[in-house]
Order: C-alpha cells, then structure tokens, then sequence
C-alpha cells in the first residue's frame, strides 16, 4: 500500500484538538485514530505496540541481529488536526495528471490559484490531493503518519539491515501540547525525526522562541456626563497599549527569520479590556528584547494612567531547537544525504512556527523535522502529492541506512 492510500484512510477520521480543552487529550476522539493505528501497527508487525491513557502510541521495529549495537532512531507524527478550520467529514479529492493550473475546490468557492502558490507549477503530471473545500485535507500530519506506516511495513518486509527503530504518534500537537506527557524514556531512542514539515526536499532544524501575553486592563468607568479627569476607559487604553508595539512586527509584515507580536485576541469596554498575543523571534537575544518592548508598555500605561491599570503575563512556550541540534549536526547530513539519494535538492528551511521536535530536543531527544510533500496547511486550501509522499518514504529509508551504516 502506498502512503497515500493510507492518508485517504486516516483523513476519514475526525480528530481536530481543542486548546480550550482542560483534558489529555483535548478531545477524546484522537483515540480513534490511536486505536486504528495500533491494530494496523501490529498487523504490519511492529513490536511492544501500545497507546497509552493520554493517547500516545508507541511501537517499536527490533534491530537486525547484528546490528543492535547501532544508535537508536525514532520517527515521529502527530495524530490531532488544526482547530483552525473543520477537520471533520473530510472529503479528499484526487486529481491523477494534474495539469499545473488553478484548482476549484468542488462547489465552495474556493480555488487554490496559481498566482498565489507559484508552486502548483511543479506539482503538474502528478497525482494532487486537495479538499473539496469544506474542510481542511489533514495532511497535517497524518501525512507523516503515513509515510512513516508505510516506511515500516516496507522496512519488516524487505531485508535490508537496520538498528532498533522507534516509532511514535501524539496527540495534540496543534495546540502546543504534543511532548507534554511524552515519555522521552519509554519510547527509547537516541536521536528521532519529526515528520511533519511542508515540501518532501525541506528540513527543519530552527524554529521560533516562543511565548504568549496576556495583557489586561482594568479601567474607571463613570457616567460619561461627569467622566473629566476620572474616566479611564480600559477599551481604549488597550488600544494605546497595541500602538506602542512596532507596527512592522507582525506576521503580514515579516518573512524568514524575522519576528513578530501577533495579536490573537482582543476583548473590552470601559471597565475592564484584555488582549491576547504570541511573540516570536529565532534569535534568542531579539526573543528577549520583544518581551522588554511589552513589559515597556505596560510600564508606560501604569505610569500614566495609574499603578495596577496594565497586567502583562507573558509566559514563554518553547525554544529554538537550534541550540540542542548544533552538538548532533550529522542528523542533518543523513537527512541531506537521504533526500539527494530520494532525487530531491535539499533545503534547510527555518520554521517559522514550533513542532514537537522543538521541545523534545530540550527533553534529552534531539529531534528536527523532515517535510510530508504537504502544503498550505490548517485550512482548505490544503494539498499534497502522492508522488511527494512516495519520496518522503524514500527519505526515511535513507536515514535508516545512515544509522545502520554509521
């Protein structure tokens, strides 16, 4: 069975995570997934398969006799989809022969344009997978899900030699929660590879630092008739706040290893206003000074408006995996390696995001992230190749052999 194949089967089932959630898992429907995967896992022979009570499965493919003395590779995906859009009754459809061309997504609307996603161009003549435009695909990650089911089944059925294979699929990961209750011990690897990154030749080993802010606001509110010198309206006083952030810092105004304040949210009235952001830079030092900005702010509004007007909570999320990937850059040159021999160019690609890899790197699993062939993902303009996927399969092969070989 091709990856693909198996993605068309896995995007059936509803598993979108929920970060207004208190549970581990967010929803309960990601066993759904969990429990097909398990059955399938030991029919294709992997070892000691099990998914535990927070929804994590793990599986493991012994070494060749011979061959058990060679570092222990993991291969990892997660299992939920974006909230940001319906990820339920996923309708994929398949184009064989893809022509290079605008592509209508069914009756909704939508069209995914070449103008837009230049890419499209070289993705003709193969075989295109996209929605229908009602939801997303999916492909993020169970695309990674399946290359890395098929690269198992493949790998017990053929005879080529290898060391231990560790295999794992989370939960949650869409909402920042994916290594929570991973056990980094339990799943046994020395090194790991997430799978869940854009074009099949892409490689990630830089990601955001990360954090969030909560900014609240707590205003005087009178009678607008009698309000001089007493009224502090706490809706604009947020205003004032936001305009004091640099206006070019922001996710519409930045690319590559630039940063940015992203305002998520944003409630109020005269009494009481609050904002939700994320900060996020790649450089630590920059990381850092974004962080000063806000706290700057606040201190300006309490000087102005009174102590207590302004209430910042930032809370850092995770960490550029740069620095834990740096002592272990030969992960990086198997994955070079194995992409050439998969008949791609490779590229190192910055992420301007997280993954699960990020904070499992600073868990004691080095663990950068290889490309699915996925694009636009989290909503419905998603899509992805089966050829891209065949090639990503290729790729886990090669950094197999690279272990085996070392």
């Amino acid at each position: 069975m091709r990856a693909y194949e198996r993605l068309l089967n896995y995007v059936k089932i509803h598993t979108t995570s929920d970060d207004n959630s208190q549970t581990t898992p967010s929803t309960a429907r990601q066993f759904d997934l969990a429990n097909i995967l398990v059955e399938e896992m030991k029919e294709i022979g992997i070892s000691d398969v099990r998914v535990d009570d927070k929804c994590y499965v793990y599986g493991v493919i012994p070494a060749t006799p011979g061959y058990e003395d060679k570092k222990v590779l993991g291969f990892i995906a997660h299992m939920d989809t974006a909230p940001d859009f319906s990820g339920e009754n996923v309708n994929p459809v398949i184009e064989e022969n893809y022509n290079g061309e605008d592509v209508v997504l069914g009756t909704s609307g939508r069209v995914i344009k070449v103008s837009d996603f230049p890419h499209l161009k070289n993705l003709k003549g193969r075989t295109l997978i996209h929605t229908d435009g009602t939801t997303l695909l999916g492909a993020d990650d169970k695309s990674g899900i399946a290359e890395i089911m098929t690269f198992a089944d493949e790998l017990i059925k053929g005879n080529e030699p290898h060391g231990k294979i560790c295999i794992a699929f989370t939960p949650d990961e869409e909402i920042g929660a994916g290594p929570d209750h991973f056990d980094v011990e339990g799943f046994g690897a020395d090194f790991a590879y997430t799978v869940d990154g854009g074009a099949e030749n892409e490689v990630e080993y830089e990601n955001f630092n990360a954090a969030s802010a909560e900014v609240k606001f707590n205003g005087v509110n009178i009678h607008p008739g009698s309000a001089k010198d007493i009224m502090v309206n706490a809706a604009l006083v947020a205003m004032e706040f936001n305009s004091m952030l640099p206006p070019t810092e922001v996710p519409s105004q930045t690319e590559g290893y630039e940063g940015f304040f992203h305002l998520l949210d944003m409630k109020g009235e005269v009494a009481s206003a609050e904002l939700s952001y994320i900060i996020r830079d790649h450089d630590a030092y920059k990381f850092a000074d974004k962080k000063k900005v806000m706290e700057h702010a606040a201190n300006i509004i309490n000087q102005k408006y009174g102590e207590g007007t302004c209430e910042l909570k930032i809370k850092d999320q995770y960490q550029n995996m740069l620095e834990m990937i740096k002592p272990h850059m030969f992960l990086i040159d198997y994955a070079f390696d194995a992409i050439k021999e998969a008949g791609e160019n490779p590229e190192a690609v910055a992420i301007r995001g997280g993954t699960d890899g990020a904070r499992l790197s600073f868990m004691g699993l080095p663990c950068p992230n290889l490309g699915t062939a996925g694009y636009n993902f989290h909503g419905p303009m998603e899509h992805i190749t089966a050829e891209g996927m065949d090639t990503v399969v290729k790729v886990l092969h090669g950094i197999t052999r690279k272990f085996s070989q070392e």
